[in-house]
């Protein structure tokens, strides 16, 4: 049993108590090894480790709310004074509606798609007025004098859709908040909010927060204690696997030299690769209309790695859902290798949707909770490669999963047996097994502890190598943007403000 306990609590009561738990899959996996913990009330306690340490797990086990098949196998659990284990249906939902909140790693798919933002916030708070709610929404520091409130979840960003299940959690007025990474997929100022907005809540509504975090830096601004879990037994390499030695890291700060924006214009660059002009997208609400890209040029040359950086919001998800013929812009054209690409997947040709690939920064939106991964992978093997079933694709399930530094006994796991860095690295997996031209990434490494999202970036760099492969990265992480790309576009409210060498657009930042 490991004991992380290592600061007595601040409170004689505390908000949760472990005790030697244990959670795994009977006769499986085991998803979070023994620990024991006491969490304060009223303080902010971070969950650090490497991805698959069972964080998400554990968050999920103070909920009493376990993966499929998961059940804790030992140990004993107290929250706010009851074992979640013991309690009925009944009384387990009243401890959820009433007294803890949890927001999730993939928050958007807890949102209802059909309603909207203010309506979803007020569907369980405690006072649904809109005043109430208003005030909600702009202490999670989100716009409500843009039409944010009228919009539905689809029509908002990755951050967005984050913050307003955070107000959604608010609302409820709870006594533990379970935060599953808070600030993947926000810029660093808006980090920098929640980790102030945390501070202030913890003090001001002596709210107990719990979250599992690989930010340092929201873990150093904001936490009041730290538990490490210990990561899963690493599997033993291979012999002449090809692996690559990592990078020892990348998250040393950029310091480019500062160049105004407007010192980078677009270039129109050789017919080849992908391409984008005038692209424009529009969503409808009931407050007028909101222009999610406006007039947005775009270029990835091939077997080039380029950059999309903005503040959460600016259109970047939305620019690469377009890419992908995932929604259809209002405007503008699309061509790959200089022929044009029709503006939807449904009507590109298969060879254009085997080119172009994207990785969602929401994984279980490439994920079928109810296929194995092994069957997630072998399906695109079998479609655009002619991968029989058999021994063959066994073998290329296993070697897709090893490029990801997975172990090939995952192939028989189900997505919710998963960490949230696991299903990342199983869409990336999935993404690579059509072996695309053109891989579009979208916060591809927010849900990762930074040496895995290193491997993963080394990965893409030797495959670009290889292949020539053309990788299109969003991200908040300028260290990372500044270490593995070329290039860069710059959006801010929609528009394309700079685009040109990497270290010139992110000095403009």
């Amino acid at each position: 049993m490991s004991d992380l306990d290592q600061s007595p609590g601040t409170s004689d009561a505390p908000a949760a108590v472990l005790r030697g738990l244990e959670i795994g899959i009977p006769g499986g996996p085991v998803l979070l090894r023994p620990v024991s913990l006491t969490v304060p009330a009223g303080r902010i306690t971070a969950l650090t480790g490497p991805s698959g340490a069972g964080k998400t797990t554990l968050l999920r086990a103070l909920t009493g709310h376990l993966p499929e098949g998961a059940a804790v196998t030992a140990g004993t659990l107290e929250v706010l004074g009851t074992e979640p284990g013991s309690l009925g249906a009944g009384e387990l939902r009243l401890l959820r509606r009433t007294r803890i909140a949890y927001v999730g790693q993939d928050p958007g798919s807890a949102l209802n798609p059909r309603m909207r933002i203010r309506r979803i916030v007020a569907e369980t708070a405690v006072d649904p007025g809109a005043a109430a709610v208003l005030a909600l929404l702009r202490e999670c520091r989100l716009p409500v004098d843009d039409g944010l409130p009228e919009r539905r979840p689809t029509a908002v960003s990755g951050g967005q859709q984050r913050r307003v299940a955070l107000a959604r959690a608010l609302a409820r007025e709870p006594e533990l908040l379970l935060l599953d990474e808070p600030t993947a997929g926000l810029d660093p100022a808006l980090r920098d909010e929640i980790g102030v907005l945390l501070r202030q809540l913890a003090a001001a509504r002596g709210l107990t927060v719990v979250m599992a975090c690989h930010d340092p830096e929201l873990v150093e601004a904001c936490a009041d204690r730290v538990v490490r879990l210990p990561g899963p037994p690493q599997p033993q390499p291979q012999p002449d696997s090809g692996s690559r030695p990592r990078s020892p890291s990348v998250r040393a700060p950029v310091t480019p030299p500062r160049v105004a924006p407007s010192a980078a214009p677009v270039s129109a660059g050789p017919a080849g690769g992908l391409r984008a002009r005038g692209v424009g997208v529009a969503f409808a609400h009931r407050a007028g209309r909101h222009r999610a890209l406006d007039a947005v040029d775009f270029d990835a040359e091939p077997g080039t790695a380029t950059a999309v950086v903005g503040p959460s919001g600016s259109g970047k998800t939305t620019l690469l859902r377009v890419l992908a013929g995932l929604h259809a812009p209002d405007s503008g054209t699309l061509t790959l290798d200089g022929a044009p690409l029709a503006a939807t997947a449904r009507r590109r040709a298969r060879e254009h949707r085997r080119r172009v690939q994207l990785v969602p920064q929401n994984p279980l939106d490439a994920l079928n909770p109810a296929r194995t991964v092994g069957s997630a992978l072998a399906r695109p093997l079998r479609l655009h490669g002619g991968t029989p079933r058999g021994p063959r694709s066994t073998a290329e399930v296993a070697r897709l999963l090893e490029q990801v530094e997975l172990p090939a006994e995952f192939a028989a796991r189900y997505p919710a047996e998963l960490s949230g860095g696991q299903r990342q690295r199983v869409s990336l997996a999935r993404a690579l097994a059509t072996e695309p031209d053109v891989l579009l990434c979208d916060e591809i490494t927010s849900a990762l502890d930074p040496d895995t999202s290193v491997a993963v970036m080394e990965l893409l760099r030797r495959l670009r190598a290889e292949r020539r492969m053309t990788v299109v990265l969003v991200s908040h992480e300028p260290d990372l943007v500044a270490a593995y790309t070329r290039t860069a576009h710059l959006l801010e409210a929609g528009r394309l403000s700079a685009a040109g060498p990497t270290e010139v657009v992110l000095a403009g930042l």
